[in-house]
């Protein structure tokens, strides 16, 4: 049961320690726009770590920042490694959280709909 445990409580101790590294200003790249992290996955064996980001904006935008992220990649896994006191050190993958977007898209059809039947 631990080990089912143990990768998740990692990610969300990797999740606060990127949160806290894009919130100070660490990661010093000007095609990163404002981001918020939504998740953090975990391999089991604690090897990779697949970041979760969400953003507003457009396309170009969006490319832009991940373009910026993927070349902070090193920067993050270092600092990650060194603020989480792990033995080894994740691979780090930065992955576009289009879920909000998805729930925002749900909710506008919904008030679409209550609005056509008069609810």
């Amino acid at each position: 049961m631990a080990t089912r445990i143990r990768p998740e409580r990692v990610g969300q101790e990797i999740q606060a320690a990127v949160a806290d590294m894009l919130t100070r200003g660490d990661i010093h790249d000007p095609r990163i726009g404002y981001i918020t992290i939504t998740g953090v996955k975990v391999s089991p064996d604690l090897r990779v770590a697949r970041i979760y980001y969400s953003m507003i904006g457009s396309e170009e935008e969006k490319a832009r920042t991940q373009q910026g992220l993927d070349a902070a990649k090193g920067y993050v896994r270092r600092e990650v490694t060194s603020r989480v006191k792990l033995r080894v050190s994740p691979e780090v993958f930065f992955t576009f959280d289009g879920s909000l977007e998805e729930g925002d898209k749900i909710e506008r059809l919904i008030k679409e709909v209550k609005a056509k039947e008069g609810w």
